[in-house]
């Protein structure tokens, strides 16, 4: 057993690993921007566990040191899942730029400074399949692969700041952390169930489909990876040897945005109403994410026409670690559990 902090621990992919590191023997405690986040963070675990969960939540936060030293304190390992992720994307890049790498940083600082072995950073797929140009964006897309953050035309603020961090984390690592072990995830779309009405801007995806807001779904596709395989990967490149400094690309098999209405359209016939039949022109799909401006939806614009990405050093990692990462038909799940 080993002690662990979870930033972001109120995040949807963060209950999950919480969940998924208590599963596997492990001591948990939290870090959130509030410690009173604690008694609601805890029931919402405990329901949706059908068991008591307690964890302690410490307050800090990713632009200021103050409670990192607490936070960490005594722990083995740190999982970093706090980066910011608004409703809307901000017009200043730096708002998101500036924390997700300040933050990432002061997780590795004081972790090392706190002897910690290894920590876990959540990154995206947002740090390797973006910023290319028009025909240079390989196919499939590899761990091996960057995003390049400074074209602009290829990214969101969103995409930048998961680049910019992730980058920043392994700089880190070669330098001032030499010696501190490092393994980051890279999940594309995270679907799956949600534990309560707090749930990540990616759910999005799915909940514009069933509310009835998107008339028509979009002419584009994409990978997605269920939460669940998500929390057990995080513990699986924490307990692994293998997997210190290493990527992991997390994603299952691609589905068009009609595809997932279809599944949404059997699982809840309820919603059939209100789930659109037909497809968007390309063009209405750039302008719509103008105007949604939700970080998910702006991305997905960004890649109609989307090159797949290759996820086989985590099928590896799930076979060492005897998970079902990437199973055949683990998508259908993933989106029909939401509610």
């Amino acid at each position: 057993m080993a002690k662990v902090l979870v930033t972001g621990a109120t995040g949807f992919i963060a209950g999950h690993t919480i969940l998924a590191l208590l599963e596997a023997g492990h001591e948990v405690q939290g870090m959130a921007r509030s410690a009173d986040k604690a008694d609601r963070l805890n029931a919402t675990l405990s329901d949706y566990a059908g068991k008591p969960v307690s964890i302690r939540i410490i307050a800090a936060d990713l632009m200021s040191d103050d409670g990192w030293g607490e936070a960490v304190a005594g722990c083995d390992y740190v999982q970093h899942l706090a980066s910011p992720l608004p409703a809307k994307l901000p017009r200043n890049d730096d708002e998101l730029i500036i924390p997700a790498r300040e933050g990432a940083l002061r997780a590795l600082r004081f972790a090392r400074a706190e002897g910690v072995k290894r920590v876990v950073m959540t990154s995206s797929m947002a740090s390797i399949g973006y910023g290319w140009r028009p025909g240079e964006r390989p196919d499939p897309l590899t761990e091996e692969h960057w995003s390049n953050p400074d074209y602009k035309p290829d990214n969101t603020g969103y995409t930048r700041s998961k680049a910019i961090a992730e980058r920043a984390a392994w700089d880190y690592i070669e330098g001032e952390g030499a010696g501190m072990e490092l393994a980051c995830i890279n999940p594309v779309l995270v679907l799956g169930p949600v534990m309560s009405r707090d749930f990540s801007a990616s759910v999005e995806a799915v909940t514009q489909l069933m509310q009835g807001k998107i008339p028509a779904t979009p002419k584009i596709g994409f990978q997605l990876v269920d939460v669940r395989d998500v929390a057990d990967a995080h513990v699986a490149a924490m307990e692994l040897p293998e997997a210190a400094g290493e990527r992991f690309i997390l994603a299952d098999d691609f589905l068009w945005y009609r595809e997932v209405a279809d599944i949404l359209r059997q699982a809840y016939p309820e919603y059939s109403r209100k789930l659109p039949k037909g497809e968007l022109p390309d063009f209405l799909v750039r302008g719509m994410a103008l105007l949604n401006k939700a970080p998910e939806a702006d991305s997905a614009a960004l890649r109609l026409g989307l090159n797949r990405a290759s996820f086989t050093r985590a099928e590896r990692l799930a076979e060492r670690a005897r998970l079902h990462i990437g199973d055949p038909g683990d998508h259908d799940e993933a989106v029909a559990v939401f509610t």
